[in-house]
């Protein structure tokens, strides 16, 4: 059933044929082409990216039907007058206040709204307003900032002047900072082809169970359906992985789910409601069996193998030095069991991909220069974190050729790990083979959640060591991570918790072992920090309760065991350079000891991901006829600023305006060197631009125009050299587990009723390239370190099911529970890194939760050895004003 309505849309009047199931914010993307207003969770209506003013309110427009609209007015972003919005978008790039992007363009309407009817918000006021907004990139910091300053300006006051020479230590503004702002530059999900279908999928109904039949014979016929496929359809390699081939694209009969998000079947359709409703009627048949949802359960003799091999993934050991005999003899020993719980990443872009095959249009919207499906072959357009392994993936199920698939990165609406793995780009692309035509898939937020893998969750065993001076002696850890259902990336990050189990910190005695378990949960991968996070809570944790029983302050026993340049570290690494932690530790000396209540913990986190790997960026720049210097890699912009890092690393350089130079990810060109992951896309995807740059440089001499060079291409590479992995390091010999660290201390703060007051975060950055993106880095690590510390939690039941898919049920941090956070950054000249830098993406949230733990201890003398601290004060205050 359809409806034809009249809408007053943006002033004008609008007559519109509505789905029965439309919702405003479709009738707004999909029928009108406004698209601003971006769709985060719908029908959920809890992450404000959908934002518009009906009759001068704001509202989210996911959950409000179009009928209820009729004869009322509708301003979507597009409607905002001109000087209003180039105000706004000048404010945000000036204070940095944005980094994926895709939430933005909602909160400005919202910000637009509030200072229409208060055109002098306080800074309370605004964080207020945006308690119906999450931003998962900032720690809304700076977006306040952004809203504030544009209050100012359109009360007259003037813009403060941007620095756009792209010099390197300059806050060089966002690259296409002002379109993000807007809603203007196209993510995944704004783009559609021509002739394009819609693709879903049907998921499970139990996470574990035998697939008996699989009833399809009606859904072929249904209305609009065009493609209906099984595990047999498939023509390649069933089974995918990044590490471990051990995830299968669609679960065949006769097979048993793993989870809760495994594919049974995809559809494709014409219209996206149509392949829904198809996906939802397929008929399944299933011996439901029992899940294993512990990890101690999976590994006990006789459990039921999750996997062919067994429910035991990895196991990362090592050990340094005698340490029963070391804690044997220690004044001081401290052991205690910590937990810390399972994490969704929440990015506020749900998955999308659209697979496009020879001979149809690229997607509407799509930049010129976007490359064309080879001959026999497909364009994919994907989000994920690695283009090229999107490709060998994509290759390997459809069996044809890696030269027949080009995939182009739309950066995406943030990450933070969870687009690593191949998602829905596999069931798209089978979709586009199959039936000849463009499709596109969007998952929703629920399907999304059930899907893609989390952070893991950890149990810790720690027994740490001192002598009568504070002075460490020895450690002996054992961690039990749940895997979940698949391999995704776990073992490495197991194997990162193992290799910071000390923290920065000089420790000569060492036993540590690791294991990754699968359980029927939710698979575990990558999540900013990769196990260092959780490690660090239990070695800081254990750090406090030995400074208590040496009798000296929190800080102290920190300076007195922090690692500097010469030391060994962890597995036996001696750190070579660049190892500021102990300027860290000195920037936060008095403010510690000063306040009442307060914690404090030190972080490292590995800059490439090292453990054996090579470490190598590559980067090509050419220079078409308009002049446009084009810089093309192989990593993912996902917020983090890398386009602009790499923009302002190539004019420094080359001395060139940066305003002349696009990025480009995509496959035509050999730039393959891993995926966007371990902070590494700044230390050597920056060195290989910084040496294309040179030879550019080179090629223009003093006389030559960028005009001379069309045509060329300059080729950069970045080693760092050979590392080591946990595997291969022998006891007593020289090894270098990764290349290079970043490392901080945080202090948090509490007031008088236990509340979280104040976050300081001194971080050793190496240099900071462009200093507001990278305070903005750290301010939003931060914010998701309080969540992770106190409220955050992707619960699953006992049966492997999550509790909630909603968002309003994980946790998450609002603008106005966010403390004031005070950055400083330390710059510590990384030699291996461009002009002195090193990768800040994961630092920031390392030391965030034993720093909260610390400040609970000072304020009310518990110790909390679980994740989240939702007993605490600090929690019940966010928690119990929660709408």
């Amino acid at each position: 059933m359809s409806d034809l309505l009249s809408l007053n849309v943006n002033g004008v009047r609008r007559s519109v044929t509505v789905g029965a199931t439309e919702t405003l914010l479709d009738v707004l993307r999909d029928r009108l082409d406004l698209r601003a207003a971006k769709n985060g969770c719908s029908p959920q209506g809890q992450c404000g990216c959908c934002v518009v003013e009906i009759d001068g309110r704001a509202q989210v427009s996911c959950v409000m039907s179009p009928k209820k609209c009729e004869g009322r007015e509708v301003r979507t972003l597009e409607g905002v007058d001109a000087r209003t919005r180039q105000i706004f978008a000048d404010a945000f790039v000036a204070t940095a206040g944005l980094q994926c992007g895709f939430c933005i363009p909602g909160i400005v309407m919202r910000g637009v709204n509030l200072v229409e009817k208060n055109p002098a918000p306080s800074r309370e006021e605004i964080a207020k307003a945006l308690n119906g907004h999450i931003c998962r990139c900032t720690g809304y910091v700076k977006i306040i900032d952004a809203i504030h300053l544009a209050s100012n300006v359109l009360r007259g006051e003037p813009m403060p002047p941007m620095d756009d020479s792209g010099r390197i230590g300059t806050s060089m503004p966002k690259y296409d900072g002002r379109d993000l702002t807007l809603g203007d530059r196209a993510f995944l999900d704004d783009l559609n082809a021509p002739d394009q279908l819609y693709g879903a999928v049907r998921l499970t109904d139990h996470p574990r169970a035998k697939i008996l039949a699989i009833d399809v014979a009606a859904v072929r016929t249904m209305p609009g359906v065009r493609a209906v496929l099984l595990a047999s359809d498939i023509p390649g390699q069933r089974y995918q992985g990044l590490i471990e081939k051990d995830w299968p694209q669609l679960v065949a009969v006769g097979e048993e789910t793993r989870y809760v998000g495994d594919v049974l079947a995809c559809i494709a359709a014409d219209t996206a409601a149509q392949a829904r409703v198809a996906a939802a009627a397929i008929g399944v048949e299933y011996e439901v069996l029992t899940p294993i949802s512990d990890p101690f359960a999976a590994i006990a003799p006789n459990a039921p193998p999750i996997h062919p091999d067994g429910n035991l993934l990895s196991r990362s050991a090592y050990s340094r030095g005698d340490t029963e005999t070391a804690l044997a003899a220690s004044t001081h020993v401290v052991t205690e069991t910590f937990s810390t719980q399972r994490i969704e990443q929440a990015f506020l872009e749900p998955e999308c991909c659209i697979v496009v095959p020879h001979g149809f249009t690229p997607p509407l919207r799509a930049l010129p220069s976007w490359p064309w499906p080879p001959v026999g072959g497909m364009l994919v357009y994907s989000q994920g974190q690695g283009v090229f392994d999107d490709r060998r993936q994509l290759s390997s199920l459809l069996g044809i050729s890696e030269s027949k698939i080009t995939v182009q990165l739309v950066a995406n609406g943030g990450a933070f790990g969870g687009k690593e793995d191949l998602s829905i780009q596999g069931h798209t692309a089978l979709l586009a083979h199959h039936s000849g035509r463009p499709v596109k898939l969007t998952l929703s937020r629920d399907d999304s959640m059930r899907m893609h893998p989390k952070r893991h969750p950890v149990t810790m065993t720690y027994t740490v060591g001192c002598d009568a001076d504070g002075k460490i002696t020895a450690l002996k850890a054992r961690m039990i991570g749940d895997k979940g259902a698949y391999a995704s990336v776990g073992a490495k990050v197991l194997e990162r918790a193992a290799g910071h189990a000390t923290g920065p910190y000089r420790v000569p005695a060492l036993d540590v072992e690791a294991l990754a378990v699968y359980t029927n949960n939710p698979p575990c991968g990558a999540m900013r920090g990769f196990g260092a996070n959780q490690a660090a809570f239990a070695m800081e944790s254990c750090l406090d309760m030995l400074a208590e029983k040496v009798g000296i302050d929190r800080w102290e026993i920190r300076w007195r065991n922090a690692v500097d340049v010469g030391d060994l570290w962890g597995p036996g690494q001696k750190l070579e350079a660049s190892v500021g932690l102990k300027k860290t530790l000195l920037s936060v000396k008095d403010d510690f000891r000063k306040a009442k209540y307060a914690g404090i913990a030190c972080g490292l986190k590995n800059v490439g991901i090292g453990n054996g790997l090579p470490e190598k960026g590559l980067a090509r720049i050419s220079v078409t006829t308009d002049g446009v210097v084009e810089i093309h890699v192989g990593y993912t912009e996902m917020g983090q600023g890398m386009y602009t890092i790499f923009t302002q690393i190539a004019a420094e350089e080359a001395g060139l305006d940066p305003r002349c130079m696009r990025v480009h990810v995509d496959t035509r060109r050999q730039v393959d060197c891993g995926m966007t992951t371990a902070s590494r896309a700044t230390l050597l995807g920056g060195g290989a631009v910084r040496a294309a740059a040179k030879s550019l440089k080179a090629a223009l001499g003093t006389d030559g125009t960028l005009t001379d060079l069309v045509g060329r291409e300059f080729v950069g590479e970045h080693e760092v050299g050979a590392t080591t992995s946990l595997e291969d390091a022998k006891p007593g010999e020289p090894m270098r587990l990764h290349a290079s660290f970043g490392y901080a201390t945080q202090v948090v703060i509490l007031d008088d009723d236990g509340k979280l007051a104040r976050v300081i975060a001194a971080h050793d950055v190496g240099r900071a390239l462009n200093p507001k993106l990278c305070e903005g880095q750290i301010e939003g690590s931060v914010h998701m370190g309080l969540g992770y510390a106190l409220t955050e939690e992707f619960k699953c039941g006992d049966d492997a099911r999550p509790v909630s898919t909603k968002f309003l049920s994980l946790g998450l941090l609002r603008a106005k529970d966010v403390p004031g956070i005070d950055v400083r950054l330390i710059e510590e000249n990384e030699p291996l890194g461009p002009f002195g830098a090193k990768g800040v993406g994961e630092i920031g949230l390392v030391p965030t939760a034993p720093a909260v733990a610390g400040a609970l201890w000072a304020f009310d003398g518990k110790r909390r050895t679980v994740l989240p601290m939702k007993d605490s004060p600090a929690a019940r205050s966010v928690l119990g004003t929660r709408k």
